[in-house]
């Protein structure tokens, strides 16, 4: 079963193949990032504070007995942090076998992308924000910036 799950992880985008995003808010930007990518989404989690760990893990979590680093993804891309009485949510990813939460403001909706409406990176976002995206959806009102997990996690 994990030999499938990994190859469903990695398999990149074809023309005309639609791909389930879940959708979450940072900064009230909305990413998207592949469901298949997507291992839990957890509502607020106890935070354990990691001494001496950079700004951008907010700590580690108990998750069914295992210790998961939390990483903050707002200080991870440079936005402004939330305000103190502010909640959160974590999208729980895999990365070479080690689970992260990601600790956002809040989850959206599940939705379908079809491949050819990805388009490249616009040239405008500051360079932490491109760093990290693996293009850009058009929807209704808004931007929907796809999220590469691995670039995110890679620092």
């Amino acid at each position: 079963m994990n030999a499938i799950k990994q190859e469903l992880t990695v398999r990149p985008l074809v023309s005309g193949r639609t791909e389930q995003m879940v959708t979450f808010f940072v900064a009230d930007q909305i990413f998207g990032l592949s469901a298949y990518k997507v291992r839990d989404v957890l509502r607020a989690q106890p935070l354990t504070r990691v001494p001496l760990a950079a700004a951008e893990i907010a700590g580690a979590i108990n998750l069914r007995g295992h210790i998961v680093t939390a990483i903050d993804v707002r200080a991870r891309l440079g936005a402004p942090a939330a305000p103190a009485d502010a909640s959160h949510m974590c999208v729980v990813v895999e990365r070479s076998g080690e689970q992260f939460c990601l600790v956002v403001d809040a989850v959206g909706d599940v939705i379908t992308v079809d491949s050819v409406d990805i388009e490249p990176t616009p040239s405008f976002l500051p360079t932490a924000w491109a760093q990290v995206s693996g293009g850009i959806y058009r929807m209704q009102e808004r931007l929907l910036l796809l999220l590469d997990v691995e670039q995110l996690l890679s620092y």
